[in-house]
C-alpha cells in the first residue's frame, strides 16, 4: 500500500493559535483513539472477571491479583522506553508494533490454559498497551503543533473518560453471557481495525536517531526491584504474614535493587530510566507522592468493589459492572471542571477537595453491612468518581509547573511510571488484606486459597449465613483503602496554589508528553 502523505504541522507561534483542527488531524486523532481505547478499557474490563478466573483456575486472590498487577507493571516498565523507541524507529513503527504486541497478548490471554500462562500473556499485553498512549500523543503533537494540544487532548481524552464507565459493563456482559475468554478476544477485531487505520493514516517519517541512548542498566534494576517488592507483598497473605522469612527475603531483595537504581540514577542524571534528580524539586516530589497514592486508591478500589458485589452480595459479573459504573460517571463529570480550576487557581486548591470527596465516598464501603442499600453505595461511588476526577490529572499537571522546559518530557514519563506502580502496590496490598480477613473470619470457606475460588461456589443459603462476616472482611479492607486515600492530604497541601498564568513553562513551548 502506498505511503500516506505526511500531515502538515501548523507553524509555531501565536498566530496559529486560533487555527482550527483540520480534517486530516481530526481523522488522525480518531485513529489514535481507536488504539488507545483498547488499552484503557483493558485496565478495567478484567476486574469483574477475577472471581470467575479464581474459580476456573482454582487460584486464590493473592495469585489472581497478578492478572491485574502484572499488566500494570508491564505498562509501567515500557513507558520510559517509548521516547527512545520513537527517536530510534519513528512513531508509526512504534505505534503499529504496540498494537501488534497488545493484540498478540490478548489472543494468547484468551487461550490461556492455567493461571501462570494467563499472567505471562497479560504481561505481554501490558508491554504493548503501555506504549500506546504516549506514542499516540507524540504522533498527534507532531501533527497538530504544540499550540493546538489542548484541542487534540479533547479528542484523546475520550477513551480516558469512557474506559472506567464502559470497561466493567462490557467485561461483566462478556463474562456472564458469553465466556471470560472473550474479554481478551474482543480486542482482536478492534486491534485489526486499529492496525489497518494506522497503516492508512499514521504518517511515516522520523526515527533512525542512532544516538538515542537506552538506560539498559536502569531497566535491569528498577522494574525487577518493584516486581520483587510486590511479589513479597503478595506472599504475605499466607501463614506467617510479613514475618515469614521468604516474604522478608523478597522485600529485602526488591528494596536493594531499587536502592541500587537510585545510586545509578544519581550518577547517570537525565539519561537514567527515571531522572532521580527531579525529586529535588519539592513540587514534583510532592506530586509524585500524591500520584502514587492516587494510583493505589484507584486500582485498589477497582479490585475490591467488583469483588464485594460478587462475593459478599452474590451478584453476577454484569450486575457488578453496572453497579461500578457510577464511579466512572463521577470521574467523567469532574475531570473537565477540575482542569479549568487547576489552570485558573492551581492544583493545590482543587486536589484537597478531591481527597475529601474520595474519603467521603469510601466511608460507606468501610461501614458496609450485609444488606447495605445499593442506592447508598451507588451514590458513594459517584462521589468517589468526583474525587478521582479532581485528583489524578490536576496532580500530574502540578508536577510540571516548576520544572524547566527540557525536564518536562522526562518528568511526565516518570509520573506515568509512578501511577502504574502505585496501582500495582494498591492492588497487591488490598488483595493481601482481603484474603487474610476472609480466611480469618470464615476459615472453612477461605482456607489456603484466600477465599476467592470458594466464595464463588457457595450456595445462596450458605452465603446468607456468612454474609455478615463477609461484609466485615470487606469493610475492614475498605478501611485500609480509606487510610491510604487520607494519606494523600499530606503531599496535596504542598502542591502549588497558583494558576497557569504563573507557570514558568509556556503552554506552546511544552514538548509532547512522552516518557
Amino acid at each position: 500500500m502506498a505511503d500516506s502523505p505526511p500531515i502538515k504541522t501548523a507553524p509555531p507561534g501565536g498566530a496559529a493559535g486560533p487555527e482550527r483542527l483540520d480534517r486530516e488531524v481530526i481523522l488522525l486523532g480518531l485513529v489514535i483513539v481507536a488504539g488507545t481505547l483498547m488499552a484503557i478499557l483493558d485496565t478495567t474490563i478484567v476486574n469483574v472477571a477475577l472471581q470467575t478466573l479464581g474459580r476456573d483456575f482454582d487460584a486464590g486472590l493473592s495469585t489472581i491479583q497478578w492478572v491485574i498487577t502484572g499488566y500494570l507493571l508491564a505498562m509501567g516498565t515500557v513507558i520510559p522506553l517509548t521516547g527512545w523507541a520513537i527517536d530510534r524507529f519513528g512513531g508509526r513503527r512504534v505505534w503499529m508494533t504496540s498494537i501488534v504486541l497488545f493484540v498478540a497478548g490478548s489472543a494468547l490471554s484468551g487461550a490461556a490454559w492455567n493461571i501462570e500462562s494467563l499472567i505471562g500473556f497479560r504481561v505481554l499485553q501490558g508491554l504493548g498497551g503501555g506504549m500506546l498512549m504516549p506514542t499516540g500523543m507524540a504522533i498527534l503533537s507532531m501533527a497538530a503543533g504544540p499550540h493546538r494540544m489542548g484541542r487534540i487532548m479533547s479528542i484523546v481524552g475520550v477513551p480516558m473518560l469512557l474506559g472506567p464507565v464502559l470497561g466493567p459493563v462490557i467485561g461483566g456482559w462478556l463474562v456472564e453471557d458469553v465466556d471470560w475468554r472473550w474479554i481478551f478476544f474482543v480486542n482482536l477485531p478492534v486491534g485489526a481495525l486499529a492496525l489497518a487505520l494506522a497503516w492508512w493514516k499514521v504518517p511515516r517519517g522520523g526515527g533512525e536517531d542512532r544516538t538515542a541512548a537506552l538506560d539498559l542498566r536502569g531497566l535491569l534494576l528498577l522494574p525487577p526491584g518493584f516486581v520483587l517488592l510486590i511479589y513479597g507483598l503478595s506472599t504475605a497473605s499466607s501463614n506467617g504474614g510479613f514475618g515469614r522469612p521468604s516474604t522478608l527475603g523478597w522485600l529485602a531483595g526488591g528494596a536493594a535493587l531499587v536502592a541500587l537504581f537510585t545510586l545509578h540514577g544519581l550518577s547517570r542524571g537525565e539519561r537514567a530510566l527515571i531522572d532521580v534528580r527531579l525529586f529535588a524539586d519539592r513540587t514534583f516530589a510532592s506530586a509524585c507522592a500524591a500520584v502514587f497514592f492516587v494510583g493505589m486508591a484507584l486500582m485498589g478500589s477497582m479490585l475490591l468493589i467488583p469483588l464485594y458485589f460478587q462475593i459478599a452480595r452474590g451478584e453476577g459479573a454484569l450486575a457488578a459492572g453496572l453497579l461500578l459504573a457510577p464511579q466512572g460517571l463521577g470521574a467523567a463529570t469532574a475531570m473537565p471542571i477540575a482542569g479549568v480550576v487547576t489552570d485558573k487557581l492551581g492544583a493545590g486548591r482543587i486536589v484537597p477537595i478531591g481527597i475529601v470527596l474520595l474519603v467521603a465516598g469510601t466511608i460507606p464501603f468501610a461501614l458496609v453491612e450485609a444488606d447495605t442499600s445499593y442506592w447508598l453505595l451507588g451514590g458513594a461511588l459517584y462521589v468517589r468518581g468526583l474525587g478521582l476526577g479532581c485528583t489524578m490529572m490536576p496532580t500530574m499537571s502540578a508536577a510540571l509547573t516548576t520544572l524547566s522546559r527540557a525536564a518536562v518530557s522526562r518528568a511526565t514519563g516518570s509520573l506515568n511510571i509512578i501511577v502504574q506502580l502505585g496501582g500495582s502496590v494498591g492492588t497487591a496490598l488490598l488483595a493481601v488484606v482481603l484474603s487474610r480477613e476472609i480466611t480469618d473470619r470464615i476459615p472453612q470457606q477461605g482456607g489456603r486459597k484466600g477465599g476467592v475460588a470458594a466464595m464463588g461456589e457457595i450456595p445462596d443459603r450458605v452465603r446468607e449465613q456468612v454474609a455478615p462476616k463477609l461484609a466485615d472482611a470487606f469493610g475492614f479492607t475498605f478501611w485500609v483503602a480509606l487510610i491510604v486515600t487520607a494519606v494523600l492530604i499530606v503531599p496535596a497541601l504542598l502542591l502549588p496554589r497558583h494558576g497557569a498564568q504563573a507557570k514558568n513553562v509556556k503552554e506552546e513551548d511544552t514538548p509532547p508528553l512522552i516518557g
